[in-house]
């Protein structure tokens, strides 16, 4: 089986640091907080953290960027040591430090710290660029960007090129296949603007709107002569625009995600770039970076402890069923409640969504346990499975309600849920908890066995022969 499709990632790397405590008093001589420190943490950001994400799944990401010999530039080195390939450019200065203090969880103030100038890419750079599947340029206004820029517009005309913009940062290539600014960088984008052929007069559009938006991204997206631009608009989700304006489309969020946003836009940026590598279209790659960003948030965001805990190793793909351990493994590391199910999902439903849509919001991560082709066919027999294993577990993992996906070969999963220990295994229908052989298995690590309502009227079968009597039907007369 081959691995992921390399990609590359150029930008600026920060050093983030997250200073935690709580506050109870103000300071006697000022109106401010007083911060008492339980704990602080330093990891990379920017560029770094794009990239760390986007190597999450064991792909082989290259990291062009300018570091120096300052202590926060060795700290990022060694935070990215094994996740990475690093490619570096001389840093004339220091590198930038952002220091977030929080209370409660809370920002309280932030401190930046330092600052330079890349100096100019070797060949090392030049050919790492010639040899990616996708590029993404995480630019955060320090213009490494803007160093490697020529080399920039020769691969966006012929690879998958996606930029992530800042207002104080160079403008895009032209031929980029995915813009991505979020709501705030799209207004200061477009701000004083005098606009442009096909839609004059965009850059006055004032508001909140998805028609403002919509405007505005049309505007950059001819501005920039790139593909498109996707403007990320927090829980609303991500408004593709194309040049020339026309219908926009709205991906929406696929729930509402409350914890920290920091890090979002680098975790949206480095899924879309990973999706267009392996061969996803546009439209695709971003339906699965808007779910990977919110699940980002609630997991706690760039300050999450569980990103920097152990290195991924670059290399070979993983098979997708190892996520899906890892993952439950790392949701009870944190005290939290691993859900199951499972069946053959051969032609999703809406029995099925809301199947999963509940299960989902029973615990922390939902896994399911797929049926292999030759697993079905035993069940079902001849025939069936309509859709091959590959394509049930794409769908399957595009569902926002959805964290991981295991395929298995045998008629029933007792097996892979010994190996996953799930806290919840559930199944839909009119089934009791009595009736459930898995349910004997989850007594065995003190698991539960529960039974959620089923849309009548749905099943596959069904769906398959209204399918066929509806081929017979529209057969003209005569034909056997």
């Amino acid at each position: 089986m081959t691995g992921p499709e390399p990609v590359v990632v150029v930008g600026d790397v920060l050093l983030d640091e997250d200073i935690e405590g709580v506050a109870t008093r103000l300071a006697p001589d000022a109106t401010a907080p007083v911060v008492d420190v339980t704990g602080d943490r330093r990891h990379p950001g920017g560029a770094g953290l794009a990239a760390a994400l986007a190597a999450r799944d064991g792909r082989d990401v290259v990291l062009i960027t300018a570091l120096g010999d300052d202590p926060a530039s060795e700290a990022v080195r060694r935070d990215l040591d094994g996740r990475v390939r690093l490619l570096e450019l001389p840093l004339h200065g220091t590198l930038p430090v952002k220091t977030r203090v929080l209370a409660g969880g809370r920002p309280v103030v932030r401190i930046d710290r330092g600052g330079g100038t890349p100096g100019e890419p070797d060949d090392a750079v030049r050919a790492a660029l010639a040899g990616a599947h996708a590029v993404l340029v995480a630019d955060y206004g320090r213009h490494t960007a803007g160093a490697v820029r020529p080399h920039l517009e020769e691969v966006a005309r012929r690879t998958p090129l996606v930029w992530d913009p800042h207002p104080k940062g160079d403008p895009p290539v032209p031929g980029a296949r995915i813009v991505t600014p979020n709501a705030a960088e799209a207004v200061a984008l477009c701000a004083g603007a005098s606009g442009v052929s096909g839609v004059s007069g965009v850059s006055e559009v004032s508001g909140s709107s998805l028609g403002a938006f919509a405007a505005r991204g049309a505007e950059l997206a001819e501005r920039w002569r790139v593909a498109g631009v996707a403007v990320t608009l927090g829980d609303r989700g991500v408004l593709l625009t194309r040049p020339g304006g026309g219908t926009p489309m709205l991906i929406p969020a696929p729930f509402r995600s409350d914890g920290d946003p920091c890090g979002a836009g680098d975790c949206f940026a480095a899924t879309t770039v990973a999706a267009l590598a392996d061969g996803l279209l546009p439209e695709e790659a971003l339906q699965r970076a808007v779910a990977a960003a919110a699940a980002f948030v609630a997991a706690g965001g760039s300050g999450n402890p569980d990103l920097w805990r152990a290195a991924a190793v670059p290399g070979p793909g993983r098979h997708p069923a190892a996520d899906a351990f890892e993952l439950a493994e790392s949701v009870r590391a944190r005290g939290g409640t691993v859900v199951a199910t499972g069946g053959c999902f051969d032609l999703v439903h809406a029995g099925h969504v809301g199947l999963l849509e509940s299960a989902r919001r029973i615990g922390d991560c939902l896994i399911v346990c797929l049926n292999s082709d030759a697993s079905v066919t035993r069940r079902k027999g001849p025939g069936r499975p309509l859709n091959p294993a590959a394509d049930r577990e794409r769908v399957l993992a595009a569902l926002g309600s959805v964290d991981a996906v295991v395929v298995f070969e045998e008629d029933t999963p007792e097996a892979v849920l010994g190996r996953l220990r799930p806290d919840v295994w559930v199944k839909g229908g009119d089934y009791s908890v009595q009736d459930l052989p898995e349910a004997e298995v989850l007594r065995g690590w003190g698991g539960q066995a529960v039974v959620l309502p089923y849309l009548d009227g749905r099943s596959t079968t069904l769906l398959a022969r209204r399918a066929a009597d509806a081929a017979v039907a529209s057969r003209p007369a005569g034909e056997g």
